[in-house]
């Protein structure tokens, strides 16, 4: 049998995190989507995704194949109802196809036509980048149970404040050494050979990625997670980093999701609430403007490997695409195409060149590789997002 996560509707909602990712490999709680689905059906799990994607993230498939729709939050009645599939059965919530099992994988699409079984309870989806943010509490929560059910968390050092220790856990190599850890409002997760660093004020719900780092005196309120490798500082609400990102300084970062290999400037801020209190409207690619959110609280969406210089200021409800150079004084508009260089002042293309020979030397400063596979990745990029650039 394999399990596969395939992109579906939402993938094109959720740009632009999804340029350089299949849409399984969101993070939201302290797992991404493909985690929390292979911890549920203990076993790996493949992704169909994009053409250019599937070359990074290759497809693994035989003649017993699980499809399941890329965006779900996985749950223990979710997995139960995808085990029970018969060959030939499709999954669905009304018109929404959620999983299927089928013997080829070869030219599958979802509207294909399968035999009905119909899903009666609730899930959780990620439909939008907000999704991310918003949904993080939940998501928190409910990984915290999977994670920790049976284990016993490593021991939480005498030199901390702490607020319902048995929300707590520390993995293996987590050092925290004199900082409040208040659990009261969600649980607070440490991944393996993670530091909080001495006066620290952590709020749960909140999870720290393996080797991940809070510097010191850092204001964390949750629910925020912080993905495996990444690095923050300053004053955090309700985001989400996926990983290797470093929002290391002073300045605020609220209801924002940050993906891969992003920088924050010293002094970096984002507005997450409109001075007049009106609901927020956020870019969304799939529609081609600015939707509104339904939500009074909403901040920054970044995609991988873009930067902001020091001071830099956003304003309430920006999407930046990916590989983009922010600098300057003032607010830049709410919506930064992808391979961007400048500010208020206005934008020119950055060029891939000068782009990959940023990534190359941020990617080896931690050891990774900036691959010909990442470059081939990225040019496709480039190109798919041409359109968004006027320069």
């Amino acid at each position: 049998m394999h399990f596969i996560l395939f992109d579906g509707d939402r993938r094109e909602s959720l740009l632009p995190l999804t340029y350089t990712r299949p849409v399984a490999d969101i993070r939201t709680g302290i797992l991404t989507l493909r985690e929390k689905w292979e911890k549920r059906l203990d076993s790996p799990v493949g992704v169909l995704t994009e053409g250019y994607l599937q070359k990074k993230f290759p497809l693994v498939s035989g003649t017993d194949n699980f499809l399941i729709k890329g965006s779900l939050l996985a749950d223990e009645d979710l997995a139960k109802a995808v085990l029970q599939l018969e060959m030939g059965e499709g999954l669905f919530s009304e018109d929404q196809l959620l999983a299927c099992r089928i013997p080829n994988t070869e030219g599958f699409k979802p509207t294909d036509s399968f035999n009905r079984v119909d899903y009666g309870k609730s899930y959780g989806e990620i439909c939008h980048t907000w999704d991310i943010f918003s949904l993080n509490g939940e998501a928190m929560e409910t990984d915290f149970q999977m994670l920790t059910a049976g284990r016993k968390s490593a021991p939480i050092s005498e030199t901390n404040k702490v607020s319902h220790p048995n929300r707590i856990f520390l993995e293996a190599g987590a050092e925290v050494e004199h900082a409040v850890l208040n659990a009261s409002s969600g649980p607070i997760y440490i991944g393996a050979n993670a530091l909080v660093m001495e006066g620290c004020l952590i709020r749960g719900g909140f999870a720290l990625g393996d080797h991940g780092v809070v510097k010191m005196g850092a204001k964390i309120y949750g629910p925020t997670t912080a993905g495996p490798y990444c690095k923050i500082g300053g004053e955090i609400n309700n985001s989400v980093l996926f990983g290797y990102s470093n929002k290391g300084h002073d300045g605020f970062l609220g209801n924002a999701v940050l993906g891969e290999w992003c920088n924050l400037g010293a002094d970096t801020n984002n507005s997450n609430l409109k001075n007049n209190y009106a609901k927020v409207r956020l870019w969304n690619y799939a529609s081609g403007r600015f939707d509104q959110t339904g939500l009074q609280f909403c901040g920054l969406v970044m995609g991988d490997h873009s930067k902001s210089a020091i001071n830099t200021m956003f304003n309430t409800g920006t999407v930046v695409g990916v590989n983009c150079n922010i600098f300057a004084s003032g607010f830049p508009r709410n919506f930064i195409p992808s391979f961007c260089w400048g500010g208020t002042s206005g934008f020119s293309t950055y060029l891939p060149e000068k782009a990959f020979e940023a990534a190359r030397v941020a990617m080896q400063r931690r050891g990774v590789a900036f691959t010909a596979e990442d470059e081939a990745l990225m040019l496709e990029v480039f190109e798919i997002s041409k359109t968004y650039r006027k320069t």
